[in-house]
């Protein structure tokens, strides 16, 4: 058991026995871990957490709880970072990490991309009034139904993903008298450091075609014989949640070697070449992301030495933000409803502290293992910080928020807890699960708030139903 300077005093709020090695007692459980959280997000004078000036009481009781507050000038301020860190590089926001028309209307204002993966993504960005010619379009089943929507709206690019792919968009490009442009997605065999589920270059999964087994220069050649196909490069992505840039450097690599057999078989210098996201965030203390300056100086020269090393020219590099711009710039806020104490095999205890939300607004945990931080939210206080794992409402003994955290042991029903880095995959994946209605979104900026996505209702959830 590890000790604590208060002394034997806090023992019993402080038996952090089951807490995971990276988690240190702090010093002041009241603090901020500034890297955590959205760059608006202060305590006020009487300790309640504020968000661009907003108090977190004020939100939840205009809005309720739980919900998902997002820090607009934070959003908007992570999309500059890419697009000026990556100067010189094409960067679009991963649409799939938080979409809807709000965000799609930022980032379309800050001058960046934007990818989707689906034909629901793709009527969101057209709604919100996107410029169509700086929308990518991945996905590795599209529909013909998709292809000719995006076709007709006069998408940007193409990720083509299969065989049927490229035969569907040639013959759909012919029919609109257009000439689409593609890139193929290559699945270089890079292990990404990351989770299985979120590791996307490894030859055992359902994305992109195989450089090892011949089949992306395959796809080269499918691609050159459709005239009604436009092929402007090649793309890979590696996973997601990642801070090494060592898999970047492997994946150019190989990446950049198929760029130069291209040229070699087809005397073609492709202008464009994408790497795709997967930016890592920092959920809990022990992630240490990198900043996307920092990010672009080491994707820009890992490609050129590559490029170098084959004697090509270097193409348009291409790189696809996510959850490094909308994770941090959310928290979702939550009351407070049960604090339970349970007594564990094997000596010692685990505080549960259950709020009105769960995996419903946030299944990564229960996905994934994730894991997250949060807050006392609505106060400070001077009770000893006390071990928790914060869970949901729903009839799951998986359904945990955040595995471990301290809190100060006074927490009680009533309190508001906040919880960072939720604005990448938690609405997207959010489930109506136990029939409970999802959040909404609210969006603060310079002391105003505003619901930019409703929360639903019983009545939605009852629309679909038929007796």
């Amino acid at each position: 058991m590890r000790t604590h300077e208060a002394g034997a005093l806090h023992a019993e709020a402080l038996d952090v026995r089951h807490a995971p090695s990276w988690l240190s007692v702090p010093a002041d459980v009241n603090a901020l871990h500034a890297d955590l959280w959205a760059a608006n997000v202060r305590r006020d004078e009487e300790g309640a957490l504020t968000v661009g000036g907003v108090d977190v009481h004020e939100i939840a009781t205009q809005y309720g709880t739980p919900a998902y507050v997002v820090d607009e000038a934070d959003f908007r301020a992570r999309c500059r970072a890419f697009r000026e860190g990556f100067a010189g590089a094409d960067v679009s926001y991963a649409g799939k990490a938080f979409l809807c028309l709000a965000t799609a209307q930022w980032v379309a204002e800050e001058g960046l991309g934007l990818d989707v993966c689906t034909g629901g993504e793709l009527v969101v960005a057209l709604r919100a009034g996107f410029p169509a010619e700086r929308i990518s379009f991945h996905g590795n089943n599209k529909s013909i139904n998709e292809i000719e929507r995006a076709l007709s709206a006069g998408v940007g690019r193409f990720i083509v993903d299969s065989d049927e792919e490229i035969d569907r968009l040639g013959s759909a490009a012919a029919r609109h008298g257009v000439r689409a442009h593609v890139l193929v997605r290559v699945t270089v065999g890079v292990e990404a450091h990351t989770h299985e589920y979120i590791a996307t270059a490894h030859e055992d999964q359902k994305f992109g075609f195989s450089l090892a087994d011949g089949d992306a220069a395959d796809a080269v050649r499918r691609i050159l014989d459709q005239p009604s196909l436009e092929l402007v490069g090649l793309h890979s992505h590696i996973g997601s949640q990642i801070f090494d840039a060592t898999a970047f450097e492997v994946s150019a690599r190989r990446i950049v070697g198929l760029h130069a057999a291209v040229r070699d078989e087809h005397g073609l210098e492709l202008p464009e070449l994408g790497l795709g996201g997967g930016f890592g965030i920092a959920y809990t203390s022990q992630d240490d992301p990198a900043a996307p300056d920092q990010l672009g100086e080491q994707l820009r020269q890992i490609v050129a030495d590559e490029c170098a090393s084959r004697g090509v020219a270097v193409p348009r590099l291409a790189v696809e933000p996510g959850r490094a711009i909308a994770g941090p710039s959310v928290l979702t806020l939550y009351e407070v409803g049960t604090v339970k104490p349970v007594r564990l095999d094997g000596g010692g205890r685990r505080t549960y502290v259950a709020v009105d939300g769960g995996m419903s607004d946030n299944i990564r945990p229960a996905l994934y293992g994730a894991s997250y931080s949060c807050t006392l939210a609505s106060r400070s206080s001077s009770a000893p910080p006390m071990l928790v794992r914060v869970v949901g409402k729903h009839c799951e003994a998986g359904d945990i928020v955040v595995p471990d955290e301290f809190l100060p042991a006074d927490v009680s029903p009533g309190d508001l807890l906040a919880v960072p880095g939720t604005g990448a995959y938690c609405r997207s994946m959010s489930s109506n699960y136990n029939h409970v209605p999802r959040p909404p979104v609210v969006a603060v900026r310079d002391g105003v708030a505003r619901v930019v996505v409703r929360r639903e209702t019983e009545e939605d959830l009852l629309r679909l139903d038929l007796p």
